[in-house]
């Protein structure tokens, strides 16, 4: 996937017919578990998180496909409408202090079998498609156990009182954007309790570019403080404490650009935030947040595809998006790399067969000093940097970096020399 940039097996198989049977029969074989799949995807993001202060972020995607009346492949409903598809819940494990992506820590896959009887407050907790923000942050703790600190954060679904009572532990935080008007324990509501709190500082903030709008900086008030929330009564279990107190940090931007969607960020938080430097802090951490929506279009249409898929049935392309999203990962990695601000090793994405390739590709770079690879060998920097020239990249430094477009292309050349390499030493 990563070196056709394509999820059609078709293509991958480069024309073998032989070679797409045998994709074809993995993707359909009994032994070959979605759940299998997913526990894959952290095997490398374990070692990366040791003694790292780790944000483990997570979000939910619909995965669309093509379907007929006639023949929804076996998939559910998704989004609006008469849509079909899977549904991709996914958590990435990013380094606090520098933001790249150490690998997935977690996720879940499924797709809907039809439509729930009952309503949604009288369902066991486990018995909720919300479950998963808990399920997620739960099967991170393990993957992330040699972590310094492990920060979950969640998008506004992640707001559910049953994550804020069981999640944290001595280090592990939980982060999120608020969506629902919790009551609090004292009486009123958290909204109340924010507005009735003063804004102590102004800072500007800079906007990543986004599909939907142009980078930007944003002038914000701020305003922090503390809130006992209540135990509401329907949460779907019984063993929950009747009180959580959290901490909550508000940005309101108040005057936007003419036509730009202002900026209005109420989080939550299980850290004490006792200063502006704090609260300033819980905000850096929650914008990092983006690192996870670009992961989801690498896997969509700038980057894999997946939704292009023609694969007949639910349980292959189930697996199939398990596939796409640990090769999505590894992009994002690579995008990163490039700077060499972060010495992470190279077998966090190639087997030690590939990087013997990449040390005899590396070779044939250098004729000149500025055009020699200046990273540290067996780095993901290093990989990167001759990925990046393999995919076209001039490999000055003053020249445009390479984006997910050139790695694509440069995998894709890596593949023929890998495969080059395989054959050499049957």
């Amino acid at each position: 996937m990563l070196c056709t940039r394509s999820v059609c097996l078709r293509r991958m198989a480069r024309g073998l017919w032989s070679a797409q049977m045998r994709f074809w029969r993995f993707v359909n074989n009994a032994r070959v578990t979605v759940d299998t799949l997913i526990e894959g995807w952290s095997t490398q993001t374990s070692i990366a998180a040791r003694d790292r202060h780790v944000l483990a972020i997570q979000d939910t995607s619909e995965i669309k496909f093509a379907t007929t009346p006639d023949d929804r492949r076996g998939l559910g409903k998704v989004g609006k409408g008469n849509v079909h598809g899977v549904l991709l819940h996914a958590m990435m494990a990013v380094d606090a202090d520098s933001g790249h992506c150490l690998g997935l820590a977690g996720g879940q896959l499924w797709t809907r079998s039809g439509d729930v009887k009952i309503p949604h407050g009288e369902r066991a907790l486990e018995d909720r498609e919300s479950v998963r923000w808990l399920a997620t942050a739960a099967q991170a703790k393990a993957v992330l156990a040699q972590a310094r600190m492990m920060i979950v954060i969640n998008d506004r679904e992640g707001d559910i009182y049953a994550h804020w009572a069981r999640t944290p532990q001595h280090n592990v935080h939980l982060r999120s954007r608020v969506m629902r008007d919790h009551a609090l324990l004292q009486g009123g509501t958290l909204r109340q309790e924010v507005a009735r709190t003063p804004c102590c500082a102004k800072a500007a903030l800079d906007l990543s570019r986004r599909m939907d709008r142009p980078a930007r900086t944003a002038h914000l008030r701020l305003r922090f403080g503390t809130a006992v929330l209540k135990r509401p009564d329907k949460t779907g279990a019984t063993d929950l404490p009747d009180s959580v107190k959290l901490s909550f940090v508000e940005v309101v931007e108040p005057h936007p650009p003419k036509g730009a969607e202002p900026v209005h960020w109420l989080l939550l938080t299980t850290h004490m935030v006792g200063s502006v430097a704090d609260a300033w802090r819980i905000v850096a951490s929650y914008k990092q947040r983006w690192i996870i929506e670009q992961f989801f279009r690498s896997m969509k249409t700038q980057g894999l595809r997946i939704e292009d898929s023609q694969l007949q049935t639910a349980e292959g392309l189930l697996k199939l998006v398990a596939i796409a999203a640990k090769a999505a990962a590894i992009v994002i990695q690579l995008v990163q790399a490039r700077t060499g601000s972060e010495q992470l090793p190279a077998g966090i994405a190639f087997s030690a067969d590939e990087i013997e390739v990449l040390d005899a590709i590396n070779k044939g770079y250098g004729a000149t000093k500025l055009q020699s690879n200046p990273h540290r060998k067996h780095t993901m920097a290093w990989a990167a940097w001759i990925i990046a020239r393999l995919g076209g990249w001039t490999g000055y430094a003053s020249h445009r970096p390479p984006g997910p477009v050139t790695f694509h292309n440069g995998l894709a050349q890596f593949q023929i020399s890998a495969l080059g390499y395989a054959c050499a030493n049957v």
